[in-house]
């Protein structure tokens, strides 16, 4: 039994961050074990979960990982909580493009039968959030709007107005914040600041959220409510169990393996099926350095659990202040995050650039997804990066986003040539050329082109992807660094 919330909202903008960082504050502060999730690709909102909870940020993303897994990757995550909030995407019923309620909010509240609560700007409206509530109560009879928490109202008699209206909808308010300017986030080009860039303006930002929810939120009402939800019907994902399942059928080598809901059999195996032993049986525990630090923070916490329970030792690294790769680097993983922004200072640590244009050369795998591939170019914005690629990147005014069907062109550490598995781009930057003469991915929408890299040992790609959906990824790139 994990008591559950899933926040959401009729858009975008209309403050689920704020609340559910806050809510999750708010339990933790009162001595509650809180599991956060995001629904979706985001990488920065969990990120600011973590602050508030002392736990990984969890991604719950029905395209990429299949409907399947929804539940067993939430209970993963869970384990051991007192309670779970989970943050929506979009407006509640949004979700992949010309795919009806894939990947939308509403479809992971139902996958996890866990009651919504409805965050409403109620800013330019009286009367009428009656109406808005009712539609989004009514629209979808499987999904349960358990309360209301109205949000940027201005004043006392703003709030009357809009407590009498809902009075009759037979949605409790279970909120009202009023407008805030201490608990606001700064935005640039592909939204929040992440929490790596600004750790004490964070702090004392989800300090303030904590607060504002504590005075504005019936905290008790919204306990209650998600201990109402009913038990889980799935055991919890593990690494191990799902590399075992990767080995026994769908590894990341079949041709045409790993659609979405890929590993989902490995849910509720026992976690003590020694994956990680096994994979250190056939030698010594290669090391993989994964990049993080404010460049470099997008990820996916299953990706380094994947990656130890198939025989690494995963060893943590920052690009903008260490002069070199950790120690017996054999492998490398370069996730997403924001190098334009820090493209003078990668640039300037020229050790680094080196030791990395060293390992590449020397055929050793080499996983780029986004940031990765534009820090293997040979620029940015001007400034040179690793030279690995022979391929320019800059800045664009174009917003490159949505969800990818990809099928892998060339046999890499990450995949052979006709795998097939659902990914992720978000950006604002190009590189030109867009695709090597071994491309990673073919892609099928919006447009059908080939793109991202494949030389020697490297996979670069702007495609983001979440191995969970495909575990023998990781296995597949944890041999490749044996020697």
């Amino acid at each position: 039994m994990v008591a559950r919330l899933v926040i959401a909202a009729p858009s975008s903008g209309a403050g689920k961050t704020t609340v559910a960082t806050g809510l999750m504050a708010a339990f933790a502060g009162r001595g509650l074990a809180v599991s956060p999730h995001k629904v979706g690709p985001d990488y920065i909102d969990p990120g600011y979960h973590a602050l508030a909870t002392g736990r990984p940020g969890r991604n719950l993303d029905a395209f990429m990982c299949g409907t399947d897994l929804v539940e067993p990757l939430f209970a993963h995550g869970a384990r051991g909580c007192d309670l779970a909030v989970v943050e929506g995407v979009m407006g509640l019923y949004d979700g992949a493009a010309d795919q009806g309620e894939l990947a939308s909010t509403a479809q992971v509240a139902k996958l996890l039968r866990a009651p919504v609560v409805l965050v409403v700007d109620a800013s330019s409206q009286s009367r009428s959030v009656a109406a808005l509530v009712h539609g989004f109560a009514s629209w979808d009879p499987e999904v349960r709007i358990g309360g209301v928490i109205l949000n940027k109202v201005a004043t006392d008699r703003h709030e009357h107005l809009l407590r009498e209206a809902l009075g009759e909808s037979g949605v409790p308010v279970l909120g009202v914040l009023r407008r805030a300017p201490a608990v606001s986030t700064p935005s640039r080009h592909l939204g929040l600041v992440p929490v790596a860039e600004r750790r004490a303006e964070a702090v004392d930002a989800v300090r303030a959220q904590a607060e504002q929810v504590r005075e504005g939120c019936d905290l008790d009402a919204l306990l209650a409510l998600a201990r109402s939800a009913p038990p889980l019907r799935a055991g919890a994902w593990s690494a191990e169990a799902a590399l075992a399942d990767a080995s026994s059928g769908a590894v990341a080598g079949a041709s045409g393996a790993g659609g979405p809901g890929a590993g989902a059999s490995g849910a509720g195996r026992s976690g003590a099926s020694g994956l990680g032993r096994l994979g250190a049986g056939a030698g010594e525990r290669p090391v993989v350095a994964v990049a993080g630090g404010a460049a470099f923070t997008f990820s996916y916490a299953e990706h380094a659990e994947l990656l130890a329970a198939a025989g690494a030792d995963v060893a943590a690294f920052d690009p903008l202040r260490d002069e070199k790769l950790p120690e017996g680097t054999r492998g490398l993983v370069i996730g997403g995050g924001f190098p334009e922004v820090y493209a003078p200072e990668l640039s300037a640590n020229e050790a680094l650039r080196d030791a990395v244009a060293a390992l590449a050369r020397s055929g050793a795998p080499v996983a780029a997804e986004c940031a990765g591939l534009l820090y293997l170019a040979r620029s940015l914005d001007g400034k040179p990066m690793c030279g690995v690629l022979d391929a320019d990147a800059r800045m664009s005014e174009r917003l490159t986003l949505g969800y990818r069907d990809a099928v892998a062109v060339s046999d890499s550490p990450v995949s052979a040539a006709g795998t097939r598995l659902r990914g992720h781009e978000f950006h604002r930057t190009v590189i030109d050329p867009g695709a090597g003469t071994n491309p990673a991915w073919g892609l099928r929408q919006p447009e059908r082109r080939v793109e991202g890299f494949v030389v020697g040992g490297v996979h670069a790609s702007y495609v983001h992807t979440h191995w969970a959906a495909l575990p023998g990824v990781a296995r597949r790139f944890v041999e490749h660094c044996r020697p």
